[in-house]
């Protein structure tokens, strides 16, 4: 198939001949949508089935609340305006990520809508949340025999770049087609192991980076799909090789476009704002890890002395804590929260981050010690996330506050699907492991 190369400035003009693909974030993470023609297309809306949100990755449908199993699998509706359609990565094809309605109202299960409801939170406050989104995966090639191997990369190092990190041009191709469609990369290289890369898009407001990274991770794997390879973003794919997380960079933009962060990030001088925002983050660190690693997989990532904001800390320009206090300042002042992986939905994980910092603020929670340790062989933390996906999913059921903020409906059907993912893989090698996750994530 060829790809559009047109002008991104276009981007809204629907025009004859063209399709509508529309898209939405489903508790998977999975990139559920419809083909449109254009007279569909100009009506702004696409049906689906409730019975989505029923799902597991095994396809096991699950009675899970707010899923319509009991009531007979009734329809939502994906909303989008025109004037917001996108260009696609694929011939004569717009993209429009829908927000998801029942019964004439946001439907309570939408990814999207708990991200606005997040954002309207602190714009009560006259604050904007600012996002910066890093995403980690590993490339898979085939072998001889058809199976899923490490993409070769034999002269690849942390912060590679060229030919002898990616001898087949994947990064180039990536990045040019995300210049096609608009979408800002910041930057991409080679990460700590081979073959694995770190990704990662522009800093801007919170929903369109939500809604930028959702659209690259969807067209990076698809555009490295048809090239025979397989973008994965598993947490932990290989053992004994690091694991690839998300990390979510926040700060606040002020009505006048100030970050509010600036000034009130500096050693033994935070501001009642960033500390409010840290000690949230912190205070509800168990249960966010359901949200942020919501797969068994997981938590073979998630393990001390890993690097993997696993413990329950914080710190000054401190990779080993879950919540660094980047060493930038002024205008690039920002706090990085370091446990998700990129089987999170970005909506769902960035709803979460933003609503226990807002928790955090509006309690006045208090902020614990700075981590003083190295956070590899010394740590000062004492708790942690949980060792395993239902003992995190435990954590996130006893936690009042985060699951009223999220919307106890999100919250409850999300755990009932993943509980069932739970007994799907229960018993398995990591080998079974892999090859459930794999294709989707």
């Amino acid at each position: 198939m060829n790809y559009v190369a047109g002008d991104v400035a276009m981007q809204n003009a629907l025009r004859d001949g063209e399709r509508v693909r529309v898209l939405f974030a489903d508790q998977l993470n999975l990139a559920r949508g419809k083909y449109l023609p254009v007279r569909m297309g100009r009506q702004g809306h696409a049906r689906f089935c409730v019975g989505t949100y029923a799902l597991t990755y095994a396809r096991q449908l699950v009675d899970a609340p707010g899923a319509g199993v009991g009531t007979g699998l009734p329809d939502m509706t994906a909303r989008f305006d025109e004037s917001s359609l996108r260009l696609g990565w694929e011939t004569n094809t717009r993209i429009a990520i829908g927000d998801l309605h029942l019964d004439d109202g946001p439907f309570g299960l939408c990814g999207r809508s708990a991200l606005k409801r997040a954002l309207a939170g602190w714009q009560a406050h006259g604050l904007n949340p600012m996002i910066g989104l890093e995403g980690e995966a590993y490339i898979f090639q085939r072998d001889t025999e058809g199976r899923w191997v490490p993409y070769d990369t034999p002269g690849a190092y942390v912060y590679g770049t060229g030919p002898f990190t990616d001898p087949a041009g994947l990064v180039d191709e990536i990045w040019a087609m995300a210049e096609k469609v608009g979408i800002e990369i910041e930057s991409l290289n080679s990460e700590f192991d081979f073959p694995q890369f770190e990704l990662t898009l522009g800093y801007t407001d919170a929903l369109k980076a939500c809604d930028d990274f959702f659209l690259f991770r969807t067209m990076a794997r698809e555009l490295l799909y048809r090239r025979g390879y397989l973008l994965n973003f598993m947490p932990k794919p290989i053992a004994g090789k690091a694991g690839t997380g998300l990390h979510i960079n926040i700060s606040m933009q002020t009505a006048d476009g100030t970050n509010a962060f600036a000034g009130g990030t500096a050693r033994g001088a935070l501001s009642p704002l960033v500390n409010g925002c840290i000690a949230g983050l912190v205070k509800h660190h168990r249960a966010l890890g359901a949200i942020m690693a919501p797969t068994v997989n997981s938590y073979a990532r998630l393990q001390p002395s890993s690097l993997s904001g696993c413990w329950a800390n914080w710190g000054h320009d401190h990779r080993g804590v879950a919540v660094r206090v980047s060493a930038e300042t002024g205008p690039a002042a920002r706090i990085e929260h370091r446990l998700a992986d990129c089987a999170a939905s970005p909506y769902v994980a960035v709803a979460a981050a933003l609503q226990a910092a807002l928790i955090g603020v509006e309690e006045g929670y208090a902020l614990p010690p700075e981590e003083s340790g190295d956070g590899i062989e010394r740590i000062d933390a004492t708790e942690r996330v949980a060792d395993t996906l239902a003992e995190s999913l435990d954590a996130l059921a006893a936690d009042p506050k985060l699951r009223a903020a999220l919307g106890p409906l999100l919250v409850d059907n999300f755990i009932a699907i993943k509980r069932a993912e739970i007994e799907e893989l229960a018993g398995a090698s990591e080998a079974q492991i892999f090859d459930y996750y794999a294709p989707f994530i």
